[in-house]
């Protein structure tokens, strides 16, 4: 008769133990992809973690593809699952854009673009013809664009209100602001109309903000990432830019700047300009690494 000692009894004992507790317990954590939807906020917008920008060198690099270069790119990137994409009024891709957008499911994606307030004119009226621009019932988000003064609160109080008459008829969902240069930036958190804050991120401080936002080629990294932990402290959402730096970033730093994004700044969603299926291909790649 074999005999069993009182250490293996036990041992085995908790072996059995911890098996016969596996099926209760998931194999795995699920993984984050750039692909998830988020949510931005009190804003309460679901959006894909990765946006399609298509503003880089405001907007000349995707116009440059032609209409039927960019309708192709964007149907990639949605096949790739990107569902939020990125425009402005002053980029050269908004009519485009909305043409690439024609013969998918409006519920299927989400469309924010930015309103350029200092070129005067009446609000409603610009809001409505952004609208016919891009040839579409509504837009997911409107972000009052390139906020750069202490005082944009006080100065965009017309546009705020256009803005919400908007919401109140459905034609934008929700809003926010696209800010540049730390004393805008400082007026982010706890700003009682805003729900959503664009705000330029990376590890360099390449185009991120300074007290001048004239004069921003290299930012102050760590009072940025300050103000975004204080952002989303308030329940704002936060979306970031500036990401491949412009342009000038190699494969390496576009990596360590997606990381540092999500991983030190916390930030909910991200907008890299694409000009090629392979740069899409890319920022998915480099966002899924950042989060894994």
């Amino acid at each position: 008769m074999n005999h069993i000692s009182r250490r293996n009894f036990l041992k085995a004992g908790v072996a059995a133990g911890a098996l016969a507790g596996v099926g209760e317990l998931p194999l795995h954590a699920e993984r984050e992809t750039a692909t998830d939807w988020v949510t931005l906020g009190r804003s309460n917008m679901k959006v894909t973690r990765l946006a399609m920008g298509l503003g880089t060198n405001n907007g000349n690099v995707q116009a440059a593809l032609g209409q039927e270069g960019l309708t192709s790119l964007v149907h990639y990137a949605y096949d790739r699952g990107i569902r939020f994409f990125e425009t402005a009024q002053v980029y050269h891709t908004p009519a485009m854009l909305g043409i690439a957008l024609k013969g998918l499911s409006r519920e299927s994606y989400r469309l924010m673009t930015k309103v350029q307030t200092d070129l005067g004119g009446d609000p409603k009226t610009t809001l409505e013809a952004m609208r016919k621009t891009m040839d579409t019932d509504y837009f997911d988000i409107m972000l009052l664009h390139y906020q750069h003064f202490a005082t944009w609160p006080e100065d965009t109080k017309a546009w705020q209100d256009a803005i919400l008459e908007a919401e109140s008829r459905q034609v934008i969902k929700t809003h926010g602001a696209s800010v540049h240069g730390l004393p805008a930036l400082r007026r982010v958190p706890d700003n009682e109309w805003l729900k959503i804050a664009m705000i330029r991120m990376n590890h360099t401080g390449r185009r991120m903000d300074t007290e001048d936002f004239m004069h921003d080629e290299h930012g102050n990294v760590d009072a940025v990432v300050d103000h975004v932990k204080m952002a989303k402290a308030s329940g704002l959402g936060v979306i970031s830019m500036k990401l491949i730096g412009e342009g000038v970033f190699n494969h390496e730093d576009r990596q360590k700047a997606m990381r540092f994004a999500f991983r030190t700044a916390g930030v909910d969603t991200v907008t890299v300009g694409m000009k090629s299926p392979a740069e899409v291909d890319e920022a998915i790649d480099n966002l899924n690494l950042a989060l894994a």
